[in-house]
């Protein structure tokens, strides 16, 4: 995000707030010995956990997340088949139009950007494109006015995209480690500035729907301890943009927020290889407001508790 970040005309009050909340010119300049100091740490402590995985592994934010929440949906959940519904169609299709907005020209409307991403995806040979397909015209209204409040949402209350500020959307990244037979992945919503030799200057920006959670911070350290493997200086900021009040939640990058990320995932491995086969450990039970969404939530006593209380308390 360059110098001429807080000089934007012609914002309304929300976007000039988000204008002036990420536009800090400071920029904090990190060890240029970080990103190998993570690496080496990371891999000296997984190698031994590595020696008995049978095969690579490939970790996301999700699969973490799930792993230091409720082990017993993170088992429940990876032996369940995916499907798609509108619900979970809804944010990929509005996550390709914010990535198309940034390349567009001209000044399409949020339903043009959504249109557009429809048929972008239907057009390709995924899993995706063949339930859009399948969708019948009340079906498709629907899923396009959802992905539509999703995109106005951002494009009322976020400022505009100016290039100069290198936006990138959809960014996927990983890092490698022990020799690559372990991965972490993500993809981050959206990212806008660059770091300068070692002064960082890169914001890494998640586009949210619903209330804050505590997971939801736990995976932009995630992305920003990927960021730091990749490019070897850390992002300067990380920012939770809760789109249906227009709000950023952010948190500056500290050199202690990366090792304890570090930390994060090897707890993480450890579980995931306690839990493979041939000899998988008993999962914990952890109940929270996920236990809605567990394909289990039935036949477990923890879950079924959490759901009655919720039921109860509305």
């Amino acid at each position: 995000m360059g110098d001429d970040l807080l000089t934007a005309e012609g914002l309304n009050p929300a976007q000039q707030q988000v204008l002036d909340e990420l536009g800090s010119l400071d920029r904090p300049v990190f060890r240029s010995e970080l990103g190998v100091d993570l690496q080496h740490n990371l891999d000296e402590a997984l190698a031994p956990m590595m020696a008995e995985a049978p095969e690579p592994l490939f970790i996301s934010k999700r699969q973490l997340g799930m792993l230091h929440g409720c082990e017993a949906r993170f088992v429940a959940d990876r032996s369940e088949p995916f499907t798609w519904s509108i619900p979970s169609a809804r944010g990929t299709v509005a996550h390709k139009a914010i990535e198309l907005s940034v390349a567009y020209r001209g000044n399409p409307t949020p339903l043009d950007l959504v249109e557009n991403a429809l048929a972008r995806i239907e057009a390709d040979e995924r899993s995706l494109s063949t339930f859009i397909r399948q969708l019948d015209e009340a079906e498709r209204a629907e899923l396009t006015g959802r992905s539509n409040d999703f995109v106005t949402n951002f494009t009322e209350t976020f400022p505009p995209l100016n290039r100069r500020w290198r936006p990138v959307a959809e960014s996927s990244i990983k890092a490698l480690l022990c020799g690559d037979a372990l991965t972490l992945q993500g993809k981050v919503d959206l990212s806008l500035g660059y770091a300068r030799g070692t002064e960082a200057g890169k914001v890494l920006i998640d586009l949210k729907t619903g209330h804050p959670k505590t997971a939801d911070v736990e995976d932009l350290r995630f992305y920003a301890l990927l960021e730091t493997l990749k490019v070897g200086v850390p992002p300067r900021l990380l920012v939770n943009y809760y789109l249906e009040a227009g709000a950023p939640r952010q948190e500056a990058v500290t050199e202690d927020l990366l090792w304890s990320s570090a930390k994060r995932v090897v707890d993480g491995v450890a579980k995931l290889i306690a839990l493979n086969e041939p000899n998988p450990a008993t999962p914990n039970r952890t109940a929270g407001p996920n236990c809605r969404w567990c394909p289990i939530n039935t036949e477990c006593p923890e879950g079924i508790e959490q759901l009655n209380a919720t039921y109860d308390a509305n």
